[in-house]
């Protein structure tokens, strides 16, 4: 049991790692840096198409991450 969610932990982990890096940057420059904070702040800028599906993806591999950590201390 404790070799099988190690596994899926690694897989997880290695997949959590790929869909971040695939997500494109909110910001650019200094420019970004400025007037980025704003416009995520007030949602003028809403993710479409693939972004949107890559930050799901993000958001239950994440949870997928916490609950396998949390069960591999358990076993």
């Amino acid at each position: 049991m404790h070799a099988l969610i190690l596994t899926l932990l690694v897989i997880v982990a290695i997949a959590l790692i790929v869909v971040v890096l695939l997500q494109s940057g909110k910001s650019a420059g200094l420019s970004g840096a400025i007037s980025g904070g704003a416009e995520q702040l007030f949602g003028k800028q809403k993710a479409r198409g693939m972004d949107l599906v890559l930050h799901r993806v993000t958001i239950v591999l994440a949870v997928l991450f916490f609950i396998l950590t949390i069960a591999i201390t358990k076993f």
